[in-house]
């Protein structure tokens, strides 16, 4: 997706979204994090990730949570809460 700048577009063109005309773009630049949490509870990760994130304006992002089947690290073979953990022991 190309975002231009409202002030290089040339005059009397109309911007396109999802086929609908509209007068000036505001689209917001997004990116995903994906977390997998297994020694932390997940409630302590949400409360301080909705601490960080949050604006109060639109945008602010929304979470989704999830249970995540396995795990397996590639280099010890590991599985499960063992792999995702960052310490070998």
């Amino acid at each position: 997706m190309t975002i231009k700048s409202l002030q290089s577009m040339q005059k009397g063109r109309m911007e396109y979204y999802r086929g609908a005309p509209v007068e000036t773009m505001q689209l917001l630049p997004k990116i995903q994090v994906d977390i997998v949490v297994a020694k932390v509870p997940a409630r302590k990760v949400i409360s301080a990730v909705k601490k960080v994130l949050y604006t109060g304006h639109i945008g602010d992002g929304k979470i989704f949570v999830y249970r995540v089947e396995n795990a397996v690290k590639v280099r010890t073979g590991e599985e499960g809460y063992y792999a995702m953990q960052g310490v070998d022991e």
